[in-house]
């Protein structure tokens, strides 16, 4: 199965053609270009892939977007606020290295627990990025700051970090 990654939100309709406008966080205006298709999560963990027809920049985080097949603005509108994933390599491929999303898939390693998981999300807030992982069926919040992040191995797609004493028991219990 292939690992998908969210990219951003269809958030509205524009014109009569069935063109959506694409709210994304891949922080260029190129984004999408030579990217044939891409997966819109109609219900949760259920990607059905949707080919591109054109896709223009509108602004820095936002792209217009024709979809093949989706040729009203009624068609369109049943796809508002539904979240947009790329495949893990054309994800890669669109994302820069040390954009915060970039890290998504990333094994997270701590100095005292070992190996926690792999980020599911990466959560900016005006203090910090927190890594959403998965372990054992417990959702972990990892703040990722200058007291935390040990350093990055883009090589490997490890991020290593040193957590405060306590921190992993608050949601292991």
């Amino acid at each position: 199965m292939a690992d998908y990654f969210n990219i951003g939100r269809i958030a509205a309709t524009f014109g009569l053609q069935g063109e959506l406008i694409l709210v994304h966080k891949i922080g260029r205006t190129d984004a999408l270009k030579n990217i044939p298709v891409l997966f819109i999560e109609e219900r949760k963990n259920s990607f059905l892939p949707y080919f591109i027809d054109a896709v223009r920049s509108k602004s820095a985080d936002e792209l217009y977007v024709k979809l093949e097949g989706i040729t009203t603005k009624e068609a369109a509108g049943k796809l508002l606020t539904k979240q947009v994933y790329l495949e893990e390599k054309q994800f890669r491929k669109q994302v820069k290295a040390g954009s915060s999303i970039y890290y998504l898939g990333f094994a997270v390693e701590d100095s005292h627990a070992g190996l926690l998981g792999n980020v599911a999300e990466v959560i900016e807030t005006p203090a910090q990025l927190v890594l959403k992982i998965y372990k054992d069926g417990h959702e972990l919040l990892i703040p990722l700051n200058e007291n935390t992040l040990q350093r990055v191995d883009l090589q490997s797609h490890i991020i290593y970090v040193s957590l405060p004493d306590g921190l992993l028991d608050i949601y292991l219990q």
